[in-house]
């Protein structure tokens, strides 16, 4: 699941939420060095369109990708643009977006289209503030807009994400945590690299699914192995997500 709330980390952060600029430094290369050799290849991942990119993270809020891929590009060939959603009636829209389920995404997606067209002459805005006003974008699609789109230094945390920043700095901890939430925002903000940002964040996301899995991590194939604190895995030590 998304995570949909965002907030600063308090003065009183403990140390290991601040890693030293040496830790960061390697934990972003050992992550881009891998994801430039094991990244997935995605039709989001190859454009910039604003709207391509927030109906992609619109399907994938409680889907899984290889349930997304097939109905991302039918929903684009109907739909190439916000005017054209914008245009389309809420019973075709509601029919196109099966079987993915959650079915208040295609009527948020729907409202969203037809907002900008009326509001930003159907251009999605790109900063926070406006992104997260729409019903359907909170913190994390905001941050996904913003970065695959704009280019922007923006933070994202997931569930992929927020495994990943656990396990590597912490060891453990439950995150469903309010506490624990508002920190790996921070620690995701603080770990951001000046540039790549694009590669980096999609590159947590990818580790977090293909590897740094929630029962079964492929630890020895891991690049954060040698600086991960929960490393060697203990199941009986797993907080549950």
């Amino acid at each position: 699941m998304r995570s949909s709330s965002r907030a600063r980390a308090s003065k009183d952060t403990p140390p290991e939420w601040s890693p030293p600029p040496a830790l960061r430094r390697r934990f972003r290369r050992r992550l881009l060095g891998w994801y430039r050799r094991n990244g997935r290849d995605l039709p989001w991942r190859r454009t910039r369109d604003p709207y391509h990119i927030l109906v992609s993270e619109m399907m994938l809020q409680q889907t899984q990708v290889d349930r997304v891929l097939p109905k991302y590009e039918e929903w684009l060939r109907k739909y190439p643009s916000l005017e054209a959603l914008a245009a389309a009636r809420a019973g075709e829209v509601a029919r196109t977006w099966r079987p993915l389920g959650y079915n208040a995404r295609p009527r948020r997606l729907h409202a969203i289209a037809r907002e900008v067209v009326a509001r930003y002459d159907g251009r999605l805005p790109s900063d926070e503030d406006t992104l997260r006003s729409f019903k359907g974008i909170g913190a994390y699609t905001a941050g996904a807009v913003q970065s695959f789109a704009f280019g922007r230094r923006a933070p994202i945390v997931d569930t992929n994400v927020a495994r990943v920043l656990v396990r590597v700095f912490v060891g453990r901890g439950n995150r469903n945590e309010t506490s624990l939430e508002k920190r790996l925002w921070s620690l995701s903000e603080t770990l951001l690299p000046r540039r790549d940002v694009f590669d980096f964040n999609q590159a947590l996301m990818d580790l977090g699914a293909m590897v740094c899995v929630a029962r079964r991590p492929r630890c020895p194939i891991c690049p954060m192995s040698p600086i991960c604190r929960a490393y060697p895995f203990n199941p009986d030590q797993e907080e549950t997500e």
